[in-house]
């Protein structure tokens, strides 16, 4: 396991362990649509402590790790069946629900805090966009990149999978914004002292949307499609 130091880019240290995303987690580090950018590069952008975020990554490699999946390790199908079952099953139950939520805050409260009808919307926004994407990879990307481990070989699409790939990297970097705006108008997803019961549930399944999200572009942007992308090159 490699030490995690400034010029390694964050999205490799998260997948080379996954545990490390709990420290960028709490740094604000963005691992999945920013996972390109060196560790050193983005402490010096976010003006953080560079040796402190090392030196806690150091901390976290020593500790007890959870049990995880090296999805490096794992097949394409397997990775493009865990992503459709744990995280776009997941966006399936939160997207609907957070609608119910967003509108009925908005529509209470907004006349008093007008962030929350413009939360509405870049929400509403965003649900519609993931939908867009998911049923894109559930019917088209996902079964050209299972297609590449398949004996009856790889698919016209995915010989020239880098131009799919693309598209949904650029999604991934809309829906990183829209969570970046929903944090914003939301003060980080905190509750004021006055915040109803609905309005901290709302808080709460957006801040565990964040989360998710984060971790489901994270296995897309750095391991499954340049894995996709090498498997496609090697034709």
């Amino acid at each position: 396991m490699n030490t995690p130091t400034l010029d390694r880019p964050v999205g490799q240290l998260v997948a080379e362990k996954p545990s490390r995303a709990r420290v960028f987690e709490r740094w604000g580090i963005d691992y999945c649509c920013g996972g390109k950018k060196t560790l050193g590069q983005v402490c010096t952008t976010k003006n953080l402590d560079a040796q402190a975020v090392v030196q806690e990554l150091v901390a976290s490699d020593a500790g007890p790790q959870p049990e995880t999946i090296d999805w490096n390790a794992e097949s394409l199908m397997a990775l493009c069946d865990h992503i459709q079952e744990v995280h776009h099953g997941y966006l399936r139950l939160a997207l609907p629900r957070l609608s119910m939520l967003t509108e009925k805050v908005a529509s209470r409260h907004g006349d008093r805090d007008p962030r929350l009808v413009e939360l509405r919307g870049v929400f509403m926004a965003f649900r519609a966009e993931m939908e867009e994407h998911t049923t894109k990879e559930d019917r088209i990307l996902f079964p050209a990149i299972r297609s590449l481990e398949a004996e009856s070989g790889p698919d016209d699409l995915a010989r020239n999978i880098q131009h799919p790939i693309r598209v949904m990297l650029e999604d991934h970097d809309s829906a990183g914004e829209a969570l970046e705006q929903m944090k914003s108008l939301t003060e980080g997803f905190v509750p004021d002292a006055n915040a109803c019961n609905t309005h901290r549930a709302m808080l709460d399944a957006l801040a565990e949307l964040e989360l998710e999200t984060h971790q489901h572009v994270h296995l897309e942007n750095n391991i499954l499609f340049p894995r996709a992308i090498e498997a496609a090159a090697r034709l």
